[in-house]
């Protein structure tokens, strides 16, 4: 049987997961963030008011490349236009992507399309049908030592502070952001649900703090993995270790159940302190070699690969370090 698969997350840390996802099964359904602010998306999300397409996109790209190798689509989907015009800085995709939101009129109807044009048989949606805003509370900004509030993604990511949590705003009257249905469906539907990795506060963790979506993660009978990061980002998590990231998720989503957490055996300085902190989740941490020896903070995708079979088909066992395995179903 082939795994029905969900990644939930956002720009190169969602395409580490669909890279290895492709090595494993065909279903697979990229879940993804909405509250970009920055770049191309930045500026077609002001001018158009329509959902920023930069990560929608790339996860588009992620699944091209991976089922195609390099398609002529999958890399004009990626190009970005230079000089100094209008243009200057936009990638073909996001543009693609806006026409589309507008002609259709239906973000999940404009992905749709924009798959059967790449040719691929993975699906993307948002995590929300519309734009999002994060908003964090921020220590460390001032001498006084008072937390700050600060928003957008892009302020977010490279803020100086220590960000302690985040919220989601949307304009809707009720102020609760809306879960994409199609997105609520595939948790809902899914063998296994993956989180991870990618920016903690501005990829990841938005996804629970949908209530909707929040909900679907809680009640799913999906097998759920968590990939830790291989550095902390600077900015929004520096100084994290990997235990920390765990803390964080359970601090947002402390209803949450997980049962597995992959993380590279290198990463982590302290193991002990790593399962104690996936034990609080529910989870078995899975440590191997998962790092590309070739490019620093990047994952392998084989060994990645490697890792979410053994978390597909085995039940980690109670060996050193997580390491070692039993036979076991998914669930």
């Amino acid at each position: 049987m082939t795994p029905r698969a969900v990644a939930l997350g956002g720009g190169h840390g969602l395409q580490a997961t669909l890279t290895a996802l492709r090595r494993v099964t065909t279903d697979i359904t990229a879940v993804v963030t909405v509250a970009d602010d920055g770049g191309s998306s930045g500026r077609l999300r002001r001018e158009l008011g329509l959902l920023p397409p930069g990560d929608l996109r790339q996860a588009l790209a992620a699944l091209a490349d991976a089922e195609h190798g390099e398609t002529l689509w999958a890399e004009l989907f990626q190009h970005r236009f230079g000089g100094n015009g209008a243009l200057t800085g936009h990638a073909v995709g996001n543009l693609v992507l806006a026409g589309l939101f507008e002609v259709l009129g239906d973000p999940v109807a404009a992905l749709d399309e924009a798959r059967r044009l790449l040719g691929v048989s993975g699906r993307v949606l948002p995590m929300s049908c519309e734009p999002l805003d994060i908003e964090a509370e921020v220590t460390g900004l001032s001498n006084d030592g008072e937390p700050r509030t600060i928003r957008g993604q892009v302020a977010v990511a490279s803020t100086p502070g220590r960000v302690r949590r985040i919220e989601l705003r949307t304009r809707r009257p009720d102020g609760v952001p809306a879960a994409c249905p199609e997105a609520v469906d595939a948790v809902l539907g899914a063998d296994v649900v993956f989180l991870g990795p990618g920016s903690w506060f501005t990829s990841v963790l938005p996804h629970l703090l949908v209530p909707g979506l929040h909900d679907a993660l809680v009640r799913t009978e999906a097998r759920k993995v968590v990939i830790l990061n291989l550095i902390p980002q600077p900015g929004e998590t520096a100084g994290f270790s990997p235990e920390r990231h765990l803390h964080v998720l359970f601090q947002h989503a402390p209803e949450l159940r997980v049962d597995v957490v992959i993380a590279d055996r290198e990463s982590v300085p302290a193991p002990a302190r790593l399962r104690d902190a996936a034990a609080q989740l529910g989870a078995r941490a899975l440590l191997a070699d998962v790092a590309d020896p070739n490019v620093q903070g990047l994952h392998d995708p084989d060994a990645l690969a490697a890792c979410v079979r053994e978390a597909l088909g085995r039940r980690v066992a109670d060996g050193r370090d997580g390491e070692g395995s039993r036979e076991g179903p998914w669930r």
